[in-house]
């Protein structure tokens, strides 16, 4: 799966290929490896790794809502959305890893001890700096 950095007149645009599965009258997001993991009964760490992905879809997906001017600030869309606004702002913050980091948590590769605590700490704006505090990424 590849996750792409897209430039475009408005800015870049990372593009995570992802697809959407009903399980128990729940929408969930899964990434194709998933599906074929679950296809060869390679149930192990989906719930870990499907939590990383709903919160960079999530990240997305408020980030785009403020890009679009939906919403003037985070505080006035997280009241509107219900949620909690230091959340919504940790999620968000995931918008600005890598796209290389990002893709290698879509696509299983994330370095052993990675999980959605250690993504929402405050990380560098800089890729390089990024990729030194959360490699090696395998």
């Amino acid at each position: 799966m590849a996750v792409q950095l897209i430039e475009s007149p408005e800015g870049p645009r990372v593009h995570i290929p992802l697809n959407l599965k009903r399980t128990s009258g729940r929408k969930r997001i899964i990434s194709q490896e998933e599906s074929d993991s679950r296809a060869l009964g390679n149930n192990h760490c989906i719930a870990y790794r499907n939590a990383m992905l709903i919160a960079i879809a999530r990240g997305f997906r408020w980030r785009k809502l403020l890009d679009e001017c939906r919403y003037m600030s985070i505080r006035q869309m997280a009241d509107d959305l219900g949620v909690a606004a230091p959340y919504m702002s940790r999620l968000i913050r995931l918008t600005f890893l890598a796209p290389d980091i990002i893709e290698a948590i879509v696509d299983g590769r994330e370095p052993d001890g990675m999980s959605i605590e250690r993504l929402r700490r405050p990380m560098p704006m800089l890729w390089e700096k990024q990729r030194a505090m959360i490699s090696p990424v395998r």
